[in-house]
């Protein structure tokens, strides 16, 4: 964490704290970069290790000092513990120390940790535990103190294009994934309407492909691979707009715009990122 600044923050977000889990590289890192450049301080969060059924390098240590780094480079504070949105203790300890040490509230959410062993036949626990569990306990923990604050607040929960079509192959990673993204939209809409009432907003994103290291790995570049060769029980792999991925940042423009109040009375809504896809449908 860093020492605190005596020159007041500038941006829409001045003033706010986010609380963002997966903020060791990809998406999460670009939304921690990009509030923290609006102003917010950062509560950051990445387990950091690897889980036996994911056959590609999940982030490490590293990564995370270097969202620290970057996010620092903002001008914002951050406190980046490592911790498992799959144990529900450790991420409200995170959560909890990181309030406390940014002066006590919290105005934003970003549930984005995610694993994707799109054909791993024993990854369903797994996939189901981070991507959807994971995305309950981090609401859980979060609200309450949102709540408390009294402030109102933005949670953004991070699907994808396939919590919003049948994109999966036959295989337990993969139908977990489409299943845990879909179970995400359910969580959404349930607290828009809990949380409604104290002025916290809840919206779902949903990503096409994004340029990270999800996707760019050798082992989910070849499954994408063989779903657009096999083209059989799903839709097309293929944007409407002529660009295979997203950048991070694009996802992270559009969760800064859902949590700023440019969009203060946008709540409930599954909000494609996905240059066409589902719309090609």
């Amino acid at each position: 964490m860093t020492d605190g600044r005596d020159a007041p923050r500038r941006g829409c977000l001045a003033g706010k704290v986010a609380f963002i889990t997966g903020a060791a590289r990809g998406q999460g890192r670009a939304h921690a970069v990009k509030l923290a450049s609006e102003g917010a301080d950062v509560i950051a969060v990445d387990l950091c290790e690897q889980i036996a059924s994911v056959p590609y390098p999940l982030a490490t240590r590293d990564d995370l000092g270097a969202t620290v780094k970057l996010v620092e480079d903002t001008g914002a504070r951050i406190v980046a513990t490592q911790a498992d949105v799959r144990d529900r203790a450790a991420l409200k300890t995170a959560l909890r120390d990181g309030v406390e040490r940014l002066g006590g509230r919290l105005d934003i959410v970003v549930a984005n940790a995610g694993i994707a062993p799109m054909d791993g036949q024993d990854a369903w626990g797994d996939v189901l535990d981070v991507n959807l569990t994971g995305v309950y306990h981090t609401v859980d923990v979060a609200m309450r103190p949102m709540i408390k604050a009294g402030n109102g607040g933005s949670i953004v929960l991070t699907s994808s294009v396939a919590g919003l079509v049948g994109l999966a192959s036959p295989v337990a990673g993969s139908v977990a994934y489409a299943a845990a993204k879909h179970g995400i939209v359910g969580l959404m809409r349930v607290y828009a309407n809990h949380l409604a009432s104290f002025s916290i907003r809840v919206n779902s994103i949903h990503p096409a492909g994004v340029d990270t290291p999800m996707i760019d790995n050798d082992f989910t570049r070849s499954w994408l691979e063989g779903m657009a060769q096999q083209q059989v029980g799903g839709p097309s792999m293929t944007n409407a707009l002529p660009v295979q991925t997203l950048d991070a940042e694009d996802v992270a423009n559009a969760v800064l715009w859902l949590v700023s109040d440019a969009a203060r009375y946008v709540t409930g809504v599954t909000l494609p990122l996905d240059a066409g896809y589902v719309n090609k449908r």
